[in-house]
């Protein structure tokens, strides 16, 4: 939760009021749903007699995307205006706690602690995950706000963290993806020889700390060494005023063996382990969280191979009879501290935007072309002939972000 138990707005001696402090009824609870209650109390203390003329109760929840001239606070009013901004309203519940009796101005506290409690219900259409990123946030809130004569209002305020659950037990996430692609090495009649891989995952939807066993068949008959790798992409998309602003991070990556010119190579089941990150955000109009796993090919002199297989983190796990990953997941799911945390650090070899674009639609795409990779056809693959090689993980000790603007319309 945002701040801490006894939060306090603390006033000056003038005010007459010694602090204004705002606490949630279970204070351990990380997050709200939809249709859930919040309950609390607002918590005065007054050092002599306070004149109120009202306590009421504000709960606002928005996503907000916004980027341009006015987010520097010297912006001319000229320069203003070309700003992009897009706001989108979730959650506006007004509560009055206190205030006078029909036909009187004020009402009078004396001097001491007092309590008011407080409960509303969020609403019970779902709401979307809590969410800040570069260029835009998804942030709910609860105020508490003292208004008194002849004095500016006081308030204090609480953050609210929000989930929209995810359920990866779904017909939808529950489709195993598979995707093949060559490439033939070299150029005009130097050509050396193709490059192919297949990949696939049992499964579309995982949780946080679930590891992803990926299948892969990589099969060198050119004359280069070359190096699989996988990683894990989050996609972060904001719309504003018609524009778009994407970035693309990196938040996790594996790496096979070398294959030598003329050899094969096979993953069957090769883990690549997700970490606390937020949840795939897909029912908010303005931002959008995406995930997608990468299987790709290094290939010295050439443009990388790349399958791009779709992936959407939820934050129900799988519960699979005799699944190693599902009892992982519940304890992932269960402390929503990613709610918290930052991306980690992005890793080594880290696919350029301008290659990855190559092999991949804009995002999002639309809902026909998954039919092309969750056919039921690819639920069987054939059995591998070889163990998997050795994990083997790279960290940068000097990341960068990637970003690109392109036009981009989001299908709910």
């Amino acid at each position: 939760m945002g701040g801490e138990a006894g939060c306090a707005a603390a006033v000056g001696a003038e005010g007459r009021v010694k602090s204004l402090g705002l606490v949630f009824e279970d204070e351990r609870k990380g997050c709200y749903s939809s249709g859930e209650t919040v309950a609390g109390h607002v918590l005065l203390e007054a050092s002599e007699p306070v004149a109120l003329r009202a306590l009421r109760l504000e709960a606002q929840g928005r996503a907000t995307a916004a980027w341009g001239p006015s987010t520097c606070p010297r912006a001319s009013a000229s320069t203003a205006a070309l700003a992009v901004f897009s706001e989108v309203e979730y959650l506006n519940v007004r509560l009055s706690l206190r205030e006078p009796p029909a036909g009187e101005g004020i009402i009078l506290l004396q001097p001491g602690k007092h309590e008011f409690p407080f409960r509303f219900q969020l609403p019970s259409e779902p709401l979307v995950t809590s969410f800040t990123g570069k260029y835009g946030s998804i942030q709910y809130c609860v105020r508490a706000v003292l208004e008194r004569p002849k004095v500016p209002d006081q308030s204090v305020k609480r953050e609210l963290q929000v989930v929209s659950h995810v359920d990866v037990n779904t017909p939808a996430l529950l489709t195993p993806v598979l995707k093949t692609q060559e490439k033939m090495v070299g150029c005009w009649f130097f050509t050396s020889g193709p490059v192919s891989l297949s990949a696939k995952i049992e499964r579309k939807g995982y949780c946080n700390g679930e590891a992803i066993p990926i299948y892969a068949e990589i099969e060198n008959c050119s004359s280069r060494l070359i190096v699989p790798k996988a990683a894990i992409f989050q996609t972060q998309t904001y719309l504003a005023s018609g524009k778009t602003k994407t970035i693309r991070h990196m938040v996790a990556n594996v790496r096979g063996n070398h294959i030598a010119s003329g050899s094969t190579d096979t993953w069957n089941g090769k883990t690549l382990k997700i970490p606390p990150v937020t949840p795939s955000i897909l029912d908010c109009c303005i931002i959008r969280v995406d995930y997608s796993l990468a299987v790709y090919i290094h290939i010295p002199g050439a443009k990388k191979l790349m399958l791009e297989l779709p992936l959407v983190i939820g934050t129900i796990p799988y519960n699979g009879f005799g699944s190693r990953n599902s009892s992982i997941a519940s304890q992932f799911s269960m402390d929503m501290s990613w709610l918290t945390l930052t991306l980690p650090e992005q890793p080594e070899d880290v696919v350029s935007e301008e290659e990855f674009s190559r092999h991949i639609p804009p995002y999002p795409q639309p809902p026909n072309c998954e039919g092309e990779v969750c056919c039921p056809v690819f639920a069987c693959i054939q059995e591998f002939r070889f163990q998997p090689p050795p994990l083997y993980s790279e960290v940068d000790p000097h990341p960068s972000d990637v970003e690109e603007s392109q036009p981009v319309s989001f299908i709910l």
